[in-house]
């Protein structure tokens, strides 16, 4: 390739040969195998012995495709016919998968939220935990389609092949591992772009959707976002008092210090007081506590003074700051003796009768939160309470003309989504010009995803609902600030 008298390059003579793949890399087609040594002629790619001639793409070897910065930004507006220039292919970085926590924070939903790029590849799947499922590997197989559908959607696209394998390689990967899948949970949810291939393992069952945009979406993670309500979970038995910490979406064992392993670890000091109780402490030093009252004790005195030790300790050291609700589960003539010893102020009224200290934990949450739906359930019902008395004013509106503008603008309090619901158009926020569509198209968004995370992100509060909980026969329906 030689120069003209004004300085530019002018390619070699004769009719060019083809190489697989390399289109939109800036170099001209060479034969592949000739390809290495076509690069390494670097005096025909700079504009003098230090600088890169500009015309050369190069991808910048910090960038970070961790954090949600991609590579196709500013790259958008280009014309149809300069699709494949959008992507740059970079044989020598793998993607690794990266797994998500299966409870999200507000800062990484908003991260997943946000992130854009020319193609954003979102998979939803319900998955199995165990049994003929997981043994037959159904969830695998569904995984496998889905990446064969994406594939043949990001053909039609006319991505390239070489990053259409690149996105889609880490996903092949993990339908070899076997591990993998059989460590499901409720739900998979996969995140995929260029150079960035993210997945939760949700604790929730999603609805089946495989998408391609150019932003992910995100409607379905809003049940596994991290939520205030929590529960403690009280298993008594006269051998050992067990403490659970729950919430929507599991259970975790509280080590209580101090705890007796047994009712005959609190013995009485003198049958003559027996308002004063020992007990026995092998690190040294024994604590008094009040007791039942004098004479010789029968069982259920027993029982009472080893449950009012035992209601001490956790009030001093967990409950003394807690105002949840406390649970408890045991054999149906212990539970009405521990809360006439209890101290503190938020015992159920329900509780879980039988003998449980030797449950799985996973099924003794499923139990315990079977019980406490009412109370997971309290956010919601409060928030259609405050949308049924506000219906007749201007404070509330199930009109997605309305709604759609007013989350961009910060003026929703509470929004209803409609499961699995989509709503297709554009909004041009500096002109407030909203324009509706009936079906997808590459020029379209998800418009009610987007009203979902203005609305998060204006910190207002957010319900993906079935439609029978809606508050209105619509796919969205919300509640103004103003």
């Amino acid at each position: 390739m030689g120069k003209d008298e004004s300085g530019g390059f002018h390619p070699l003579k004769g009719k060019p040969s083809v190489v697989n793949k390399v289109e939109g890399l800036g170099i001209p087609n060479t034969p592949s195998d000739k390809l290495e040594e076509f690069l390494e002629r670097d005096d025909e790619y700079v504009a003098d012995d230090l600088t890169l001639d500009p015309s050369v793409p190069v991808r910048h070897p910090n960038r970070n495709t961790s954090k949600g910065e991609n590579s196709f930004k500013g790259k958008e507006n280009k014309p149809e016919s300069d699709k494949t220039s959008e992507f740059v292919i970079d044989e020598e970085t793998k993607t690794e998968p990266e797994e998500l926590p299966q409870v999200l924070n507000k800062e990484l939903f908003i991260e997943l939220a946000t992130y854009r790029a020319a193609c954003c590849v979102t998979i939803y799947i319900p998955t199995h935990k165990s049994g003929v499922a997981v043994n037959e590997k159904k969830d695998l197989i569904v995984f496998k389609n889905a990446l064969q559908d994406i594939a043949k959607r990001l053909a039609e696209k006319e991505i390239p092949v070489a990053v259409i394998e690149q996105m889609l390689t880490p996903g092949h990967e993990l339908l070899k591992d076997d591990a993998f899948w059989g460590s499901m949970n409720e739900g998979l949810a996969v995140f995929i772009s260029e150079g960035y291939f993210r997945y939760i393992k949700m604790p929730v069952a999603p609805e089946s959707e495989v998408m391609c945009e150019k932003t992910f979406y995100v409607s379905p993670l809003i049940p596994i976002m991290a939520c205030k309500e929590y529960f403690y979970l009280l298993v008594i038995s006269k051998q050992k008092c067990k403490l659970f910490r729950a919430d929507a979406f599991g259970m975790e064992y509280v080590d209580v210090p101090d705890l007796p392993s047994e009712m005959m670890d609190v013995k009485r000091i003198s049958e003559k007081d027996a308002s004063t109780v020992r007990v026995d402490n092998s690190s040294g030093g024994g604590a008094n506590f009040h007791g039942m009252g004098g004479g010789n004790p029968d069982e259920k005195d027993n029982i009472a003074v080893y449950f009012e030790h035992v209601d001490d300790i956790l009030y001093k050291q967990i409950l003394h700051t807690e105002n949840v609700p406390l649970l408890l589960a045991g054999v149906e003539y212990l539970i009405p003796i521990y809360k006439s010893v209890c101290d503190y102020h938020n015992v159920c009224s329900d509780s879980i009768t039988g003998s449980h200290e030797h449950d799985d934990k996973n099924e003794l949450y499923k139990i315990a939160k079977e019980v406490m739906t009412s109370y997971f359930e309290q956010p919601l019902d409060k928030a259609l309470t405050i949308y049924a008395n506000q219906s007749a004013t201007e404070l509330t509106s199930s009109s997605a003309e309305e709604i759609i503008p007013a989350a961009y603008y910060g003026r929703i309090s509470h929004i209803f989504v409609r499961k699995a619901d989509h709503i297709w158009g554009t909004f041009d926020e500096n002109l407030n010009e909203l324009n509706l569509g009936n079906t997808e198209s590459p020029d379209t968004e998800d418009l009610l995803d987007e009203a979902l995370i203005k609305t998060i992100q204006t910190g207002g509060e957010v319900y993906v609902l079935d439609q029978e909980k809606m508050p209105a026969e619509t796919a969205v329906a919300a509640v103004f600030r103003y």
